[in-house]
């Protein structure tokens, strides 16, 4: 006679797995970083209006797309639509971030990077994923996809947390 039940939780954590993962706390680092990478221009602006790693969130959404709806933002960092309004009229506030409506729809706004700050933004983030690039140029190409497949379903379940 077989168990078909599920195997019984174990008293510990897995050591094995804690043992792969113990690196994610040395990531903490990198996220730390964001102040000495970030450029001067932009660094000013977030000093003169209070603004916080979270509004710096915002603008690393908004490099890697033209323009981006509230709704979709809010996916994307795992917060809920208001308070993604909320941190991009911050920053719209800040001159950082443009809202136009969406021609296609008249009640949605969409989101995208002030012109004049772009390319220091874009180049923040390209200082924050070089480490990252860099990591992956070392893998042969089966692991880099393993790996981005990894990173990308470790971003969906945090954005599920």
């Amino acid at each position: 006679m077989t168990d078909d039940r599920p195997p019984e939780p174990s008293d510990g954590p897995d050591r094995a797995l804690v043992a792969e993962l113990g690196v994610i706390p040395q990531l903490e680092v990198y996220f730390r970083r964001i102040r000495v990478d970030m450029p001067a221009k932009v660094a000013s602006v977030f000093a003169e209006h209070g603004l916080t790693a979270r509004h710096g969130g915002v603008l690393g959404q908004l490099a890697v797309v033209p323009s981006i709806g509230v709704s979709e933002l809010a996916r994307r960092m795992a917060v809920s639509v208001p308070t993604a309004s909320e941190l991009a009229g911050d920053l719209r506030r800040a001159g950082l971030v443009v809202a136009e409506g969406d021609p296609d729809n008249r009640r949605r706004t969409l989101l995208s990077l002030a012109e004049d700050y772009r390319p220091s933004v874009e180049s923040l983030v390209a200082a924050q994923a070089a480490p990252l690039q860099r990591a992956m140029e070392r893998l042969p190409e089966r692991d880099r996809k393993g790996f981005a497949a990894g990173l990308r379903a470790w971003a969906e379940e945090m954005r599920d947390w």
